[in-house]
């Protein structure tokens, strides 16, 4: 597989993944709840900011996911947004890291999230130059 290729695997899948988030925006509260007890994070507190911040982060993972397959018809065209996508995603896993650490989050939780986020922010970045110019 081209590095072209692999570029464009990786927008789309990175996208598919992450487009999948707007359908949390839809969980019943109850599903939330029983999610959260399954992981072992004790009673979910049920209030409206909670409710609030579930359904936003779950549309913002979303859009992000729309931009990715937007990105990825044409990753030469839209070099520069693969550049902020690359940088975003990896400074969003460092983040998202210290948040899990900082929130008591299982380390399963964070293994399984902010290196993976990482991870795909590096791979575009390596990816991305080695594509050549854009010409218009």
């Amino acid at each position: 597989m081209t590095s072209a290729r692999l570029l464009v695997f990786l927008l789309r899948l990175g996208g598919a993944v992450t487009v999948v988030a707007f359908f949390a925006m839809f969980l019943p509260v109850d599903w939330m709840v029983r999610t959260h007890a399954w992981l072992g994070l004790g009673e979910f507190p049920r209030s409206p900011i909670v409710d609030y911040l579930t359904r936003s982060v779950a549309a913002l993972y979303g859009f992000h996911g729309c931009l990715l397959l937007i990105i990825a018809t044409d990753p030469l065209r839209y070099r520069a947004l693969v550049w902020y996508a690359a940088a975003m995603n990896i400074l969003f896993g460092i983040i998202i890291i210290a948040i899990d650490l900082h929130a008591g989050m299982p380390m399963f939780w964070t293994v399984a999230e902010g290196p993976p986020i990482m991870a795909l922010g590096v791979a575009l970045a390596v990816l991305n130059s080695k594509q050549p110019a854009w010409r218009s």
